[in-house]
């Protein structure tokens, strides 16, 4: 399909004040989910919303030959006792968090269940991994499926993410990670609605937000400045120092929405998901775009998102293309 025959989908409707189940955790009982629990826990506090934990369930259909074949429980009793006695295990590891929690079992698909209650979730946490409901092979299905179609951005919690194992109101005291939130960005809308998604997520933890530029291959580069003479050899150093000089003009926007926050840029060579995928293991959290300049313009999540959550060492945070007031005054680069 011609890409300019795509009409790419329209930006996502978002103001966090109307979302009211604030940080929507995903929970089955797996161990990847507990992760994802306690980094919801945390990201709640800090943001200062209420905490809504989900467990999906579904109901397979049944058909039985005789009277003596039918249960005394139906399938459906059986499938809701048993993702109430999961939210238990989360209402069990929660008991002593301060702040207000939501749990709530819903009938569905838990990737198409997470999806619909994303539409008024501020933020939306899974693990990599889980069972039951939640299991997938490398990544998820919930964990795959979810940020390609979510309303608000999604958190992909990895298995590498620590968290603290004090006793009781303490275990949801965020430690002092002083690592910054690192945001991936190509100077197009879509990554700066990311950049400014990062820019909260780092003024909330009270650290830099560091925004990386990948410098692609001249093979790439053709592919965005079709003008560039692939025969002259001081063609890399002029356009890194164009992509600089563009990363300034960034950072200055940046801070004209977010004055408190230390706010770091750099334009590094390389293909983007390496790069981002080695920051994974480098920062506290790492935010990509849902989709940017390159490849199908149309897809639900890039190339570069999808591979940095194949690739990640530590949280990433997903970010779907949303409307933004703030973009009114976004910086004018050329391709």
């Amino acid at each position: 399909m011609d890409n300019d025959a795509y009409t790419a989908p329209r930006p996502v409707a978002f103001d966090p004040a109307t979302r009211d189940l604030g940080v929507l955790v995903g929970f089955d009982g797996s161990k990847q989910s507990f992760l994802a629990l306690h980094y919801g826990a945390l990201a709640a506090q800090r943001s200062g919303r209420v905490l809504t934990v989900v467990s999906a369930f579904s109901v397979p259909a049944r058909i039985y030959t005789t009277l003596a074949a039918v249960p005394e429980k139906s399938e459906a009793e059986v499938a809701v006792a048993a993702a109430k006695k999961v939210l238990l295990e989360a209402r069990e590891y929660l008991q002593h968090y301060p702040g207000k929690v939501i749990y709530r079992t819903e009938r569905g698909d838990a990737a198409g269940v997470l999806v619909d209650l994303s539409t008024v979730a501020e933020l939306a946490v899974v693990g990599a991994r889980g069972r039951g409901g939640f299991l997938g092979r490398v990544l998820g299905s919930v964990s795959t499926a979810l940020p390609a179609h979510a309303h608000c951005p999604t958190v992909v919690v990895t298995r590498q993410y620590e968290v603290n194992e004090s006793e009781g109101a303490e275990r949801f005291t965020a430690g002092r990670d002083r690592r910054p939130v690192v945001v991936g960005i190509d100077l197009s809308a879509p990554s700066r609605v990311a950049v400014l998604q990062a820019a909260q997520s780092a003024l909330n933890r009270g650290v830099t937000l560091h925004m990386l530029l990948a410098l692609p291959s001249l093979e790439g580069w053709l592919d965005w400045y079709p003008e560039l003479d692939s025969t002259d050899e001081g063609v890399t150093d002029r356009r890194k120092t164009q992509l600089e000089k563009s990363l300034e003009e960034e950072t200055r926007w940046v801070k004209t929405h977010f004055p408190a926050l230390d706010v770091t840029a750099a334009v590094k060579p390389g293909d983007p998901v390496a790069l981002l995928a080695k920051q994974t293991r480098e920062a506290q959290l790492t935010v990509v775009g849902t989709r940017g300049r390159g490849g199908f313009t149309g897809a639900l999540m890039g190339s570069v998102s999808r591979g940095v959550l194949l690739r990640a060492a530590g949280p990433v945070m997903v970010v779907p293309d949303l409307q933004d007031k703030r973009l009114q005054d976004q910086p004018v680069t050329s391709r």
